[in-house]
């Protein structure tokens, strides 16, 4: 057993190892960002955002912003899941206000186009970022790298931006299977090779995040999502032993369930569309949980945020949970709302 797992560890890693604390830690998808003014003031400084996110000093110091201002239980790394085709030799960008574009990834020799492994060294900035932010942070804030999941990876690869209902990459694995299981097995064997060297850098755990699995059938949902994320869960535990692993599926109906059950992770979490009671008997009765309050309570903030932090406390209060929102927080989120959020979290006065 380590140490983080024995009473007076960091809280985040003693949920994932099972144990049910009388306060959830506490982290926010996408806390680094947006709604910050000071990750607003930092981001002007560069021009393009995969520039940002391979600048290591402003990468840290975006992932640590958010830890100074309202003592997060969890940092979770400023990067991009695209960073993992960048590396593959996809060229990404990014169009303001439109968001990533990528040079689609087709059946007319568009795998002939990608390197057959991961270029760690074009990572290597993200490294060098996860070990600045390792000697910033306190003995008692859990640190998470991250990926994104390989269907969701595939799906931005293969459209060359995000699409409604995820047509290009759906109607691919129809027409032709094969070229989506070179595509997935590439990005499979990737993000293991990069998951691991962000443990090696310093992370605690990482999340697999997995935001398109809800346009899938259930066949598509086993194929091209549960299984890859299986894969490379054991991919990354045959290096790293006893790493931790949550994974965050966007899925629909029961797949919550099939993801605590079938990927291996430590932690599912849920999206906020997700009923609390249903996914305390569900999913918390096999594997700690995560989520799932919806964003845009606290956006709203009064009454609506108040009773939404209730709700998900009530739902997850006798087992392991770690309290965060069932997606990313929204830039027009006021801030004075996230350090109220984190109070009643906490229970402490406002």
């Amino acid at each position: 057993m380590s140490s983080s797992s024995l009473p007076g560890g960091k809280p985040l890693l003693r949920v994932l190892a099972g144990e049910r604390l009388p306060k959830p830690p506490i982290w926010i998808m996408r806390q680094a960002g947006r709604y910050l003014p000071e990750y607003r003031e930092l981001r002007a400084t560069t021009a393009s955002f995969m520039e940002f996110c391979y600048s290591p000093v402003k990468a840290a110091e975006a992932t640590l912003q958010p830890i100074r201002r309202f003592g997060f239980d969890a940092a979770i790394l400023f990067s991009d899941i695209l960073v993992v085709p960048d590396a593959l030799g996809q060229e990404v960008t990014f169009a303001e206000g439109e968001g990533p574009r990528l040079h689609p990834i087709t059946l007319d020799g568009g795998l002939s186009r990608l390197a057959d492994e991961i270029d760690l060294e074009r990572l290597s900035p993200v490294f060098e970022a996860i070990e600045r932010v390792r000697a910033g942070l306190g003995p008692e804030t859990t640190f998470l790298g991250f990926c994104g999941a390989p269907w969701t990876v595939a799906s931005y690869m293969i459209a060359g931006k995000g699409t409604p209902e995820l047509a290009p990459s759906r109607l691919l694995a129809y027409r032709d299977p094969d070229f989506l299981v070179a595509l997935i097995d590439r990005l499979v064997e990737a993000s293991i090779r990069y998951l691991v060297r962000q443990f090696q850098a310093g992370v605690d755990a990482v999340q697999i995040f997995e935001s398109f699995a809800g346009a899938l059938t259930a066949s598509g949902f086993e194929r091209w999502s549960l299984q890859p994320i299986r894969r490379i869960v054991d991919g990354v535990r045959a290096q790293v032993p006893h790493a931790r692993i949550i994974v965050f599926t966007r899925a629909a109906g029961a797949g919550h369930r099939l993801t605590a059950e079938r990927t291996g992770a430590d932690a599912v979490a849920l999206d906020w569309a997700v009923n609390g009671a249903w996914a305390a008997e569900n999913v918390q009765a096999l594997k700690p949980v995560q989520g799932n309050l919806d964003p845009l309570t606290v956006v709203a903030g009064g009454q609506a945020l108040e009773e939404g932090v209730r709700d998900v406390l009530a739902a997850f209060s006798s087992g392991p949970h770690i309290f965060n929102l069932g997606h990313g927080i929204v830039p027009e989120t006021p801030v004075e709302n996230v350090g109220k959020l984190v109070k009643l979290v906490r229970g402490e006065t406002a």
